[in-house]
């Protein structure tokens, strides 16, 4: 016969179900209703049975892949360590977060200082980004003149821009390089620089359309942003300490 033998249930576990004589643990169940939890999903007798009948489903498949030879692959078998390894990281993460939680003072003071960073007005503004001050300088007499800065930005540098007339649509002033930023606050709505800006990609020559006020999201409404960015730099600490600590070959 082909069908697995029945096995004994090893003593302390409380099986959810066996297939061909494997156990699939009620813990196992646990975990995928707990999953789900996370994703809103209530509790209850009926989600705990779809998740039993998924999980024989599933069981099912994995006797008969293996009985096949499929799990001997080796494609198949670095997934698999793939998937374990991310399982043992994301476990190691959450108990890591658990025993050394971020400090809502922490939180708080990144929140102060991204929102001081952004600042309260935002800029429409368009540009024309050359590689020397005097194409700059050239650009701001042929505006002086008349010149449309849709036309100029065709000789722009930044290609990002430059089909669009130069347009970088509305942006914080923080989002831009500080002596950008600084020239366009300087700016009236309408008026272009008078001067030359140069910053680490070239000379610009900046034309402000329009300002808008803005309001910074609360802390409560951006604090589980802010916690996933500090925590994703967390875990970038913990890889250098551990690689520093290790023979890489």
């Amino acid at each position: 016969s082909s069908q697995a033998p029945v096995l004994p249930v090893p003593a302390g576990v409380n099986r959810a179900a066996m297939v061909n004589g494997k156990v699939i643990p009620r813990t196992r169940v646990d975990a995928v209703v707990k999953q789900q939890a996370a994703r809103g999903v209530a509790d209850s007798e009926q989600l705990r049975q779809a998740v039993t009948d998924r999980l024989i489903n599933f069981e099912l498949v994995a006797q008969e892949a293996e009985r096949r030879g499929l799990t001997k692959g080796v494609e198949l078998q670095s997934q698999i360590e793939i998937a374990r390894q991310q399982v043992i990281f994301e476990a190691y993460v959450q108990d890591y977060f658990r025993t050394r939680p971020i400090p809502e003072t922490t939180l708080r003071a990144e929140y102060d200082k991204v929102k001081q960073q952004r600042g309260e007005r935002e800029y429409k503004a368009r540009h024309v980004l050359v590689d020397n001050e005097g194409e700059a300088k050239t650009i701001i007499e042929q505006l002086g003149k008349g010149a449309k800065i849709d036309d100029l930005a065709k000789q722009s540098k930044d290609g990002g821009s430059r089909d669009r007339g130069g347009d970088l649509g509305w942006q914080a002033g923080g989002t831009y390089v500080k002596p950008f930023a600084d020239a366009l606050a300087k700016l009236e709505k309408g008026k272009f620089t008078t001067q030359p800006v140069q910053t680490q990609f070239g000379w610009h020559v900046i034309l402000l359309e329009d300002v808008r006020s803005v309001q910074f999201p609360a802390f409560d409404q951006v604090k589980p942003q802010i916690q996933n960015v500090l925590q994703e730099q967390e875990i970038q600490k913990i890889f250098t300490d551990l690689r520093a600590k290790a023979k890489i070959e």
